[in-house]
C-alpha cells in the first residue's frame, strides 16, 4: 500500500506491506516460514534498493551516474513489525492509510490571516505533539502533493491474494493450514445500511413509519 505523507505533510513516499508467513509452492503445497525467523531484513533492504534503482535507470536513462552511486552507497530502510494480533487489528491499522487523506480535520487548529495552524506528532522527539503554522499557499501545496496522479494504484495485491486466482488459491491455503472455511454472509444493500446505522433506511427516524420512498433530490438551498 502506497503512503506518501508524514505528520507534517512533507513528501515522504513509502509502502506498507503485509506479508504472509509462508506461501504456496509450485506444486500447490503450503510452505510455512520458520517460527522464529521470517527473512533477513538487511538482505531485503539491499535487494529492494537494487531493484528500485535498476528500474529507475531504465525509466530515466539520462539520470546522472553520481546520483545513482550515492543512492547505491546508502543503506535503505526496511522495517519488519511483529505479526498483528488478529484480522480486526489489520483492518484497524490499514484503515489509517487506505481511506484517509493526508490530514484529518481534527488536527487543523485554526485558519486565520491566510495561515493554517495544525498539530502534528514529532516521532523524532519521542512522539510528542507539536503545533505548526504555515502560509495558506504552502499548506495547500503540501496537501496537493499527496493527491495521486491519474493511473496510480494506492493498493495492490500479489501472490495468492491477487485478484486473478485468489478464490482458488486462498481456499487451498485455508484447507492446508486448517483455517476456518466459513463463508462470509452476503448482505443486501438495505441490510448493510441497517447494520451500519442501526435502523432500516426506509424507516422515518421521527415517526418510525417504514414506508419511505425516494421521489427525487432536494434542490440546493440559497445562501
Amino acid at each position: 500500500m502506497l503512503h506518501t505523507w508524514g505528520q507534517n505533510l512533507c513528501f515522504h513516499p513509502h509502502i506498507h506491506c503485509i506479508v504472509p508467513g509462508g506461501g504456496l509452492t509450485k506444486l500447490g503445497k503450503w510452505l510455512p516460514s520458520r517460527k522464529k525467523f521470517f527473512l533477513p531484513v538487511k538482505v531485503l533492504s539491499r535487494k529492494f534498493r537494487g531493484k528500485f534503482l535498476s528500474l529507475l535507470k531504465q525509466r530515466f536513462p539520462s539520470i546522472e551516474l553520481s546520483v545513482l552511486n550515492e543512492c547505491y552507497h546508502k543503506e535503505w530502510v526496511v522495517y519488519c513489525k511483529p505479526p498483528f494480533k488478529d484480522a480486526a487489528c489489520v483492518v484497524e491499522y490499514l484503515g489509517r492509510y487506505t481511506h484517509r487523506v493526508a490530514i484529518a480535520n481534527n488536527r487543523i487548529l485554526s485558519t486565520e490571516n491566510r495561515q493554517v495552524s495544525f498539530k502534528w506528532r514529532d516521532y523524532r522527539d519521542g512522539g510528542r505533539w507539536k503545533e505548526m503554522t504555515l502560509r495558506a499557499e504552502e499548506f495547500i501545496r503540501r496537501f496537493l502533493m499527496h493527491v495521486l496522479p491519474t493511473g496510480f494504484m494506492k493498493i495492490r495485491h500479489y501472490g495468492f491474494l491477487s485478484s486473478r486466482g485468489k478464490q482458488k488459491k486462498l481456499h487451498t491455503c485455508k484447507v492446508q493450514t486448517g483455517t476456518s472455511l466459513k463463508k462470509r454472509e452476503k448482505l443486501s444493500t438495505e441490510a448493510l445500511i441497517q447494520k451500519i446505522l442501526g435502523r432500516k433506511p426506509s424507516q422515518c427516524p421521527r415517526c418510525k413509519c417504514r414506508g419511505l420512498l425516494r421521489t427525487g433530490l432536494a434542490p440546493p438551498t440559497a445562501c
